[in-house]
């Protein structure tokens, strides 16, 4: 009884350890979204008056966009590869929207169009592909949103600033929304694997 009770003792405190770490990071996501979640409501809510104050929105969106991308690529498994290369692409559409900040209305409405296109893609992708874990929709209906303000940004991007601003603001309500979601998942599943080491 003691040799089978002496095997499975480490690798419960490693299992525990790792409930712990999962634990203490599932807040960081709901912040994370939270965050997005206001972001996206304050464009939606700001009337931009220029292009330069255009293209700082945007690029900050570029550069949030990726610096999560990259975040979530360290907590996947499958299909990591794609994130880190969506989120070098994100911070460095970011960078170059700073660098040249008299970027004109067409070219920052396709970088949007073209990031919410890669960005819906991967969503998608990750969503029908990855495991179904609790609130796996969230990250579809994400994908689809995302993908589906690409394609009309595309065909619609001579209308106006307020289009191009009220892009940006969407797109940042549902990735707050999503990330949202994953905190609390991440955090429900951290609970049942604990029940299950007791």
């Amino acid at each position: 009884m003691t040799s089978d009770a002496t095997p499975s003792s480490p690798l419960r405190d490693t299992v525990r350890a790792g409930v712990r770490d999962l634990s203490a990071v599932w807040w960081r996501f709901l912040i994370l979204g939270v965050v997005w979640t206001l972001f996206g409501m304050f464009v939606l809510s700001y009337r931009v008056g220029s292009l330069y104050a255009v293209a700082a929105l945007v690029g900050v969106s570029f550069l949030f966009g990726g610096v999560t991308q990259l975040a979530v690529a360290g907590r996947v498994q499958s299909w990591r590869w794609l994130f880190v290369v969506a989120g070098i692409l994100g911070v460095a559409a970011g960078v170059i929207t700073f660098v040249w900040p008299d970027i004109t209305l067409y070219v920052v409405a396709i970088f949007v169009a073209w990031y919410l296109i890669v960005f819906g893609v991967m969503h998608l992708v990750s969503a029908l592909a990855g495991p179904k874990v609790e609130w796996w929709w969230a990250q579809l209906l994400l994908g689809a949103a995302e993908l589906v303000l690409g394609v009309w940004a595309v065909r619609s991007w001579q209308r106006s600033l307020l289009t191009l601003v009220t892009l940006v603001g969407v797109w940042a309500v549902f990735l707050g929304v999503s990330e949202i979601f994953a905190a609390f998942t991440l955090r429900e599943g951290a609970k049942r694997v604990e029940r299950l080491v007791r």
